[in-house]
């Protein structure tokens, strides 16, 4: 029954391009146009470009039980400065740095805590080989599986990423990023990027002591076999059918309220061999790593009236070694697969202020605990001035295996210039 519903989530994705493609709209306002860009030459092909964001959250958490309370937390979700430099058409050069989730506890009298540290998130610079090639290196977010896991954090459709997307985040990478080679560029329609990476040591079951057991694998292959466990190849390609997006950097856009008219399918990978370690007779035993997607994202307007849908699916199979759990009992990085879809609807507007109310499900299989539990969102976003300046409203249910189930209601105020 998941695979059939899985079918039919795909094939509406694929008659949608046909049914409301109509004509182009544009419901977030110019005025912003480059935000904050200095040129070096006349013609603007030398420049110098900053991004600054920040996302604050109040994150209420509604009770369990009738004894429970219900509480509020704010959180300063992101904080962070992006800035890139072409120097000509062939060099470029990316700075990324910020921080993230910062809570009440982890403020600091003196700003020591690891917390509220800003830490380097991208830095990495480019050479263009020629117009169909492009190569770089550095800590980079030039990532494989799937386009959520490229996804950038200034334009959401719902309030959040969903976590599983973000494969790897502490098991091989630092927050997303590895340090390593990429290459990119577009062929025609297709539009691809593949990396070849070097595994981080200290990664989450690493620095936590997580042991490999007899029927669990530990992620700590890196840590294990040293240089023989190090290597990392990913990859993602997708075919875009319509308007072509910009690959320039590599932060993959969640919804375009319909000024674009996009309908891309694709498919990616991560491959880590050795990178995970079981016990084979009680001996320190290698096992490989390989995760792989299937997806498929639209963006369209709809009609006279600046309207638009914006959809995304995504099939994800995870092999982290035999029943593996991110630091001993994640439910969001695992061994087996996750179903996802996320759909939003700009409603009609007058191209300056709009709504645009969307639903998450993520339908996930945990091979270590032989279930599949449920996640879904309802939510409510206002455009005041598209991604630029948003308000967000999300009642998120996390279904939470031998546990109470989590109910959030969270509000969010979003600025980037």
């Amino acid at each position: 029954m998941k695979r059939v519903i899985t079918v039919l989530v795909f094939l509406v994705l694929v008659s949608s391009a046909n049914l409301f493609a109509q004509e182009k709209t544009v419901t977030a306002p110019t005025e912003y146009g480059n935000g904050f860009k200095v040129n070096f030459n006349e013609d603007g092909s030398k420049y110098f470009r900053l991004i600054n964001w920040h996302q604050f959250w109040l994150n209420g958490q509604l009770p369990v039980n009738s004894d429970a309370d219900f509480t509020v937390t704010p959180m300063l979700r992101r904080s962070r400065l992006l800035m890139f430099a072409q120097l000509s058409d062939r060099f470029l050069i990316v700075t990324h740095f910020g921080l993230n989730s910062l809570t009440p506890s982890g403020l600091d009298p003196t700003g020591q805590s690891s917390q509220a540290q800003l830490f380097m998130h991208d830095a990495w610079v480019e050479y263009k080989v020629n117009k169909y090639l492009y190569m770089g290196g550095g800590l980079h977010y030039w990532n494989g599986i799937s386009r959520l896991n490229n996804q950038s954090t200034l334009n959401f459709l719902p309030l959040d990423n969903a976590r599983h997307t973000w494969a790897t985040i502490g098991t091989s990478d630092q927050f997303g990023r590895h340090l390593g080679v990429y290459a990119k560029g577009k062929l025609g329609k297709l539009d691809y990027r593949v990396a070849w990476n070097s595994a981080m040591v200290n990664s989450i079951d690493a620095n936590g002591s997580v042991a490999p057991q007899a029927d669990k694998a530990s992620y700590i292959g890196r840590k294990t076999f040293g240089t023989k466990a190090s290597n990392i190849y990913a990859g993602y390609f997708n075919y875009q059918f319509f308007d072509q997006e910009s690959n320039k950097l590599p932060y993959m856009v969640g919804s375009y309220f319909g000024s674009k008219k996009i309908f891309n399918i694709g498919a990616g990978f991560l491959t880590h061999p050795k990178g995970s370690v079981i016990l084979v007779d009680s001996v320190e035993t290698a096992e490989n790593v390989l995760i792989w997607a299937v997806d498929a994202f639209t963006d369209l307007p709809i009609g006279q009236k600046k309207a638009a849908f914006t959809g995304y699916f995504s099939y994800q199979s995870n092999n982290y070694g035999r029943n593996y759990q991110l630091g001993g009992g994640s439910q969001d990085v695992f061994t087996g697969y996750v179903t996802y879809f996320q759909g939003g609807l700009v409603l009609p507007n007058n191209g300056k202020f709009a709504w645009q109310p969307y639903v998450t499900f993520t339908q996930k299989h945990i091979n270590a605990l032989d279930s599949s539990p449920t996640d879904y969102g309802i939510g409510i976003n206002a455009l005041i001035s598209g991604h630029n300046a948003k308000l967000t409203l999300e009642y998120r249910h996390l279904d939470l295996i031998g546990k109470d189930d989590s109910n959030q209601i969270i509000f969010q105020a979003a600025i980037f210039l």
